[in-house]
Parts: structure tokens; sequence; C-alpha cells
């Protein structure tokens, strides 16, 4: 007896230190967990960042640009310098070791004046590709947003779907206890045994597969999160669905916010801004440019009498230069072509685009409403299973039914509770699909 005590105590010990070790991640807590942690979104926003410095005014040409050259030249030469005398010799001068210092510095400026607006639009296009960076970051978000709840979601299936598969196992094993207890004093066949024995061994199968299943689960939801220790997290199994959803709003949520629509539409107006940069070639070009420049010799040991022994020069130099590139052999004009050319597909692909979205709109909210109701339906057939095993079990306690009678109710009842839970969770995963086609997925209040 004592011994038996110590074992409960023992049980109860380790089940509670199990509790302990697996923490409750609520679903804000897995969404922020997520978007500080997800390789994937710190990836988006590294390339939003790029994207960002490429659109800035230090990458338009706007701005002049400053050179500044500079440098120091020392020689040591030997010199013979001959001088013709008239009516005489001529005069010969040697010098040895003739030094020679050369220093200079230039600032050069330059600034493009005009261009033929080939820098505003060059501008204007770098600003959408940044737009359209951002919307692609924030598809990734909301592809992150369904890829993590589809997971908690799922393990919150499973460890509803688990909990079931163990409340069936201990009901047999109740069931396999009194088999036996009745075989043993000659009040059952061996064969209610046998079955009983054969039904525990089937639901502890089928209970490990589940808890198998539901491990492999949470190791996926570790890598959504970002984690890099194996963290073994409950979850929230409730449910709340959106009863404010309307198939009207959301198509024109979807027309005005879907992500895909939004990028279709950037690279369309950058197929446009790149048609105005083609065309800017046909302009001419203004630039200026101006450079103040300081050089300074220094002579020793000179040979020649006469010559400088320091030499300095200062000055500034301006000036415009137009460019006008008037024929260039057609490459200008293909150009040009291909850039209208790009507009009509992007037109083009941006109106499949809106067919491809409405379309997938439309059978997802039926899907959704079909969903909903199998989730009423489902409801129902687990109270009515839940009643139906209530009695059954009564009756087998009787002796009025046989075991197979009662397996089946208890089959029926296990089936009816995870045909629930699957709806329950399909509806949700279904409503974040619509919501993510609107645009709404990144503002659900979990």
């Amino acid at each position: 007896m004592k011994l038996n005590k110590k074992a409960i105590l023992i049980v109860v010990f380790l089940s509670t230190l199990q509790g302990i070790s697996q923490e409750i991640l609520t679903k804000k807590e897995a969404l922020k967990i997520t978007l500080e942690n997800n390789f994937g979104i710190k990836i988006a926003n590294n390339n939003l960042e790029v994207a960002k410095n490429n659109s800035s005014i230090y990458n338009t040409r706007f701005l002049p640009t400053a050179t500044l050259n500079s440098g120091a030249d020392y020689r040591r030469n030997n010199q013979k310098i001959v001088i013709p005398q008239r009516n005489k010799a001529d005069t010969t001068l040697i010098g040895s070791g003739v030094i020679n210092r050369n220093y200079s510095a230039t600032l050069n400026i330059n600034y493009t004046i005009f261009d033929g607006l080939g820098r505003k639009y060059n501008y204007k296009q770098l600003k959408e590709t940044y737009n359209l960076t951002e919307l692609q970051a924030r598809e990734t978000i909301e592809n992150t947003y369904l890829q993590l709840f589809t997971t908690y979601f799922q393990i919150a299936r499973l460890s509803e779907n688990t909990n079931n598969l163990q409340e069936a196992l201990t009901i047999s094993k109740r069931r396999l206890k009194r088999a036996k207890y009745q075989y043993e004093y000659g009040q059952s066949t061996k064969l209610e045994f046998l079955n009983a024995q054969v039904d525990v061994n089937n639901d502890s199968i089928t209970l490990i597969s589940a808890k198998q299943q539901l491990s492999n689960a949470k190791r996926g939801l570790n890598v959504i999160l970002g984690q890099k220790e194996d963290i073994n997290y409950n979850v929230e199994t409730n449910v709340d669905f959106n009863k404010m959803m309307n198939f009207n709003n959301l198509k024109a949520k979807v027309l005005k916010n879907n992500a895909l629509l939004n990028q279709n539409q950037k690279n369309l107006a950058i197929s446009e801004f790149n048609l105005k940069v083609n065309k800017a070639a046909y302009l001419p070009s203004l630039n200026f440019n101006a450079s103040y420049g300081l050089n300074r010799t220094e002579n020793e040991n000179l040979v020649n009498p006469f010559g400088a022994r320091f030499i300095t020069s200062d000055g500034l130099n301006a000036g415009l230069n137009l460019t006008w590139n008037i024929f260039d052999g057609g490459t200008r004009k293909t150009r040009v072509a291909n850039a209208k050319i790009a507009i009509e597909n992007q037109q083009l692909q941006l109106e499949q685009q809106k067919i491809t979205i409405e379309n997938n709109l439309k059978n997802t909210w039926e899907n959704y409403k079909n969903q909903l109701f199998i989730l009423k339906a489902q409801e129902t057939n687990v109270l009515t299973t839940q009643n139906n095993f209530d009695r059954t079990q009564e009756r087998f306690k009787l002796g009025q039914i046989t075991s197979v009678e009662f397996r089946q109710a208890q089959i029926n009842l296990i089936n009816a509770k995870t045909a629930l839970n699957n709806a329950k969770f399909d509806a949700k995963l279904i409503e974040l699909q619509l919501l993510q086609l609107s645009g709404d997925i990144l503002n659900v209040n979990f």
C-alpha cells in the first residue's frame, strides 16, 4: 500500500513537472516572436532598407560631384647646358645633382544642369521601386502570418485530438480491466477479453501516432518563430470567428489592398517611368564644370643662372558643355519601342491577376460559408454521439449490449470530436485566407 502511494506521488510529480516545462504560447506572443525573429521577415526588411538607400537623392545624380586631385614629384638629375657665343667658343655649364620638386592640387566640380529630364523620371522610378519592395515585404509578412497560424492551429487541432484519443484510451483500459475481471470470474468469455485488449492496443498506437504528429508540428512552429532552441510550446485552442465579414466589402478591399495586385500596379508605374527615361535620351544635356588648381615648382642647384628657383601658379577655370546626340544609329528608338511593349505586358498581367484573384476570392468565400455550416453540423453531431455514448456505456455496464456495440459507439464519438476539431480549425484557416486576399490579415486582433 505504501509502495502504491509512492508510485502515485511520483507520477503526479512528473506530470506537474512536464506541465511546467511546456510554456503556454498565446497567439499574440507567437506574432511578436515571429516578427522579431523570423528569418524571412528579416531578409525582407533588409531588402527594404536596400531599396530605401537606392531611392535616396544620393543615388539620382541630382547632386554635383567634386573630386580632389593632388600630387608631388621629386627629381634629381645631372644637367649640361651649352651656351653659344658669338665670335668665340661656346660656354658649357655642367651641374650635378640638380633637384626639382613639383607640387599640385586641383579641385574639380561637375554638375549636370539638364539631361532631358532623365534624372527626374529615374528618381520617380526609384521611388516606385521602393514602394514595390515595401509591398513585397508586406506580402512576405502576410505569408508568414498565414504560415504561422496554419502551424499554430495545426498544433491546437492535434492537441485536442490527442486529448480525445487519450480519453478514449482511458475508457478502453477500463473496459479491458472490466473484461479481465469478468473473464476471471467466469462471467464472460475470453473473446470479450481479447477484443478489449486489441482495442486498447489499437487506441495506444493511434495515440502514439497523434503525439508524433504533434511533436513534428511543434518543431515546425519553432522554425517559423526563428527559435534556435527546441522549445515545447502548448498553444491556445480557442477559436473566434469574424462575424462582420461581407463578400462585397471583401471584394472592394481585395481590389484596393491586395498585395499582389498592388505589386502589379507598381510594376506598371515603373515601366511607364522607364519609357520616359528612354525618351529623355532624345533631348540634349547641359553640364557645368569648374576647377581650381594650385601648382608650385621648386628648383635647387640650377645650372642655368637665369632659371627660376620657385614657380607658383593658381587659378579658377569654369565652363559649360552642351551635348546632343542627334542620331545614335537607332538604339534609342529600339529602347523606346521595347519600353512601350513592356507597359502593354504589365497592363495585361494586371488584368489577368485581377481575374485570377477575384476567382480565388469567390471560391474561398464559398468554401468558407460551407465550412461554417459544416462546423455547426459537427457541433450537433458531437452532442448526439456523446449522448448516445453515455447511454451505450450505461447499458454496457448493465450487460444489455455487447462490447462490439460499445466499441462502435466509442469510435463514433471519437470520429465526431475529431471532425468537429477539423471543421473548427479549417474554417479559421479559410477565414485567414480571405483576410490575406483582402489585405486585412495584418490587422487581425488575436
